[in-house]
């Protein structure tokens, strides 16, 4: 891997983590698309992939820092006081860790037969095709919901706890290559009454410690054999990717308070649809 390769998996990363268009496929198909073929086992890859997820992380918690201070104060004040209090923080502290378990037990039973799907830019093209029609489909249900059977958007605190975990898995879907995790997650915010603003930064709240723990949990690559081969390109490719995050967050949660995911599936389809053909014709693999 150059460090001109390095630079632009780092910028990618950071734009496509929290835009609806899945980080894991764009960095199979876009590097497929230009013959750049990288061993995603080898050791130092994933202590590379390991900083991109911990500057993404910050930069979301840089992002909603104000958000988490009031979040965290919440949950140690709820559990100090043993149950939840009239405080909305402490109902959102709490739908955040519901939120997360779907990601953390499906994480777990589905690792293994994922990753097999990670090498395929045919398999990867075909799942980003599907979140397009995930977008698709939930900006139907949403309309629907709204012109006929009269429902009206809610705040986050009137989420359920099961509503909560749906969306929880909405975002676990992420785990196959070419399933956005904010796509996702969002389709199912918006199927629980939320506004597009609203479900756009609930995804990315519970986003954050799902990206922040897989960056942690894969920490011990830094210490793998070869790592030190990519450190600097590492180090620097954290910070770009943190950048591309911040700004990119910030872009999204203007761009959903007028708009809807439908540009995004439109990309997903058609640019799916081309690395899909690519791929059957053999170009790409």
């Amino acid at each position: 891997m150059t460090f001109v390769q390095a630079m632009a998996l780092a910028l990618l990363q950071g734009v496509s983590e929290l835009f609806p268009i899945s980080s894991l496929g764009q960095t199979i198909l876009i590097p497929a698309l230009l013959h750049w073929h990288f061993n995603r086992s080898d050791p130092s890859f994933l202590a590379f992939v390991t900083v991109l997820h911990l500057g993404t992380a910050a930069a979301l918690v840089a992002y909603y820092r104000t958000t988490w201070l009031r979040i965290v104060r919440a949950f140690f004040a709820s559990v100090l006081r043993g149950k939840i209090g009239g405080d909305a923080n402490e109902k959102l502290a709490w739908l955040l860790i519901v939120g997360t378990v779907p990601v953390g037990i499906l994480g777990v039973l589905l690792k293994d037969t994922v990753q097999k799907f990670f090498g395929s830019a045919e398999v990867a093209a075909l799942f980003l095709m599907l979140n397009a029609g995930v977008m698709f489909v939930g900006e139907w249900l949403r309309k629907r919901q709204k012109t006929q059977l009269g429902r009206t958007d809610k705040p986050v605190a009137s989420l359920s706890w099961a509503q909560s975990a749906g969306i929880g898995v909405g975002q676990a879907l992420a785990l196959f290559p070419g399933i956005s995790r904010s796509g996702a997650s969002m389709v199912a915010g918006l199927i629980c009454d939320l506004d597009h603003e609203d479900a756009a930064q609930y995804s990315f709240l519970l986003a954050t410690p799902v990206i922040l723990a897989a960056g942690l949990f894969e920490i011990g690559d830094l210490a793998g054999p070869g790592s030190h081969r990519v450190l600097v390109q590492a180090v620097i490719g954290g910070v770009l990717a943190g950048t591309a995050a911040y700004a990119s967050v910030a872009f999204l949660v203007r761009y959903f308070r007028r708009n809807d995911l439908r540009p995004f599936g439109w990309y997903c389809l058609v640019f799916g649809a081309a690395c899909f053909t690519l791929a059957r014709l053999g170009v790409i693999h």
